[in-house]
């Protein structure tokens, strides 16, 4: 009843590759939507609430960016 499924790295990195967004966006992948904010690692959408991870950005100068934005407590 169960099925094995073969992962190749072909394959991995392809749909890594689907998660992250390309520098060049400027409008939302989910509602197509303009009115976005740019983050440090993160497309925000200001219309439907959807982030997009951009590709090849720290998730260091993000966290340090919602520390001083005040979107997180120190800790």
């Amino acid at each position: 009843m169960a099925q094995v499924l073969r992962l190749s790295p072909e394959k991995a990195l392809a749909r890594a590759a689907r998660r992250f967004l390309p520098d060049g966006r400027d409008a939302c992948p989910k509602c197509a939507s303009t009115f976005v904010v740019r983050e440090p690692a993160f497309l925000h959408c200001r219309y439907c609430g959807a982030m997009a991870r951009l590709a090849n950005r720290s998730l260091a100068a993000q966290e340090l960016y919602e520390l001083r934005s005040g979107l997180r407590i120190a800790s």
